[in-house]
């Protein structure tokens, strides 16, 4: 059964209804949290990852890499396409989370200050974010900012959409970050027949999950449609193929609302980290619930508008505790850093702490810390 996008069409009323006639919006992001033995959410670092994003990209002031929260809001993107040009203003609301990182420059950037904000460990809230004056110039040749080091960043260029103008920068989409204090709907946790437990906790059937697990020389992944409550599947045969993956996830994708084009960007912005070795369960959000996580206005209203998030959860499976726990026996630091930043609420969950995976610990976040941007 396949489940097709759906499309809202926007008004914004004032004294004066104002739309944008043949204006069409598309926006992709990822929300990234960790499973517990249970299934919950646990907190964790999720600023606390390697800098990937170029320099002349802006961030919330300050050094927040080793705070706690429960949701890393990974690369929202906006497009714009347009037959004529057009100028226009975008407020995202972020209630529960603080945006982090942006790109262009924002008018406005929202969020509640301590101590009121930070309920204990993780308790971001009232964040936001303000465009205004946003050029959209269709068949204009821009040039865009780039910088000598790879990064995540640029892939989501790879579009048909129109290029923009804010002030005196110039991109090919709106860019933001963040981090959440909100549960994920998606609840896994190992049985102990070894089956999957998927539990959805929300209140909206989830459209379309793909359980994935790499063990380094083998993957495979399982697809499951219309989570409604719960179901109880086996793990993946280690059978799959990364390239047919890629591609059927990709057409999953445009079913949900995005152009093929914005498909592609979107997985090849995210292909090392999505892939890597490890479990981790992607899943579709329903749209309800991206509208009420992060309320999206634009002025002057699109004719469509489509969300299309990401749900990424990483599990501690049977094969990720064993791997750990050998790398940490056998003194293995090139093992243990291949987690990175879900090493921590993995051994939390292990409760393998000791001396040498806290050396680990250590040298993940000093990396981290090493480089603020992408030069």
């Amino acid at each position: 059964m396949k489940f097709t996008a759906t499309f809202v069409t926007t008004f914004i009323l004032s004294a004066v209804s104002s739309t944008a006639a043949d204006l069409v919006t598309h926006e992709w992001g990822t929300f990234t949290s960790v499973a517990g033995g249970n299934g919950a959410p646990v907190a964790w670092a999720p600023l606390n990852g390697p800098a990937d994003l170029p320099c002349f990209v802006e961030r919330l002031g300050g050094n927040y890499k080793a705070f706690a929260g429960l949701v890393r809001m990974e690369t929202p993107v906006l497009y714009f396409y347009s037959p004529r040009p057009v100028t226009l203003s975008v407020h995202v609301d972020f209630p529960k989370g603080w945006i982090t990182e942006w790109y262009p420059h924002a008018d406005k950037i929202g969020k509640d200050e301590f101590p009121h904000s930070f309920a204990p460990g993780y308790g971001y809230r009232n964040g936001g974010i303000n465009w205004n004056s946003i050029q959209v110039l269709p068949g204009e040749n821009l040039k865009f900012p780039g910088s000598k080091g790879a990064s995540h960043y640029y892939a989501a260029r790879d579009t048909d959409a129109a290029p923009l103008r804010i002030g005196n920068q110039q991109e090919k989409l709106i860019f933001y970050r963040g981090i959440g204090s909100f549960q994920a709907p998606l609840w896994p946790k190992y049985l102990s027949d070894g089956k999957i437990e998927i539990r959805n906790t929300g209140d909206q059937p989830i459209p379309l999950a793909i359980v994935f697990e790499n063990r380094g020389a083998q993957l495979g992944y399982r697809v499951i449609r219309g989570i409604q409550y719960v179901v109880n599947v086996d793990p993946p045969e280690m059978t799959g193929n990364l390239a047919q993956l890629r591609e059927q996830l990709a057409g999953e994708l445009v079913e949900f609302g995005l152009y093929k084009k914005e498909a592609l960007a979107m997985i090849e912005t995210w292909h090392d980290s999505w892939f890597e070795e490890g479990t981790r369960i992607f899943y579709v959000y329903p749209r309800a619930q991206v509208d009420a996580l992060l309320p999206l206005q634009i002025q002057p209203a699109p004719d469509a508008i489509a969300r299309v998030f990401v749900g990424r959860v990483e599990v501690l499976s049977p094969w990720t505790r064993q791997t750990i726990q050998n790398a940490a026996d056998t003194r293995d630091m090139a093992t243990l850093k291949k987690f990175g930043r879900f090493l921590d609420p993995f051994v939390a969950q292990m409760h393998a702490q000791t001396s040498f995976v806290q050396q680990a610990d250590a040298e993940i976040s000093g990396a981290a810390n090493t480089g603020a941007c992408v030069q």
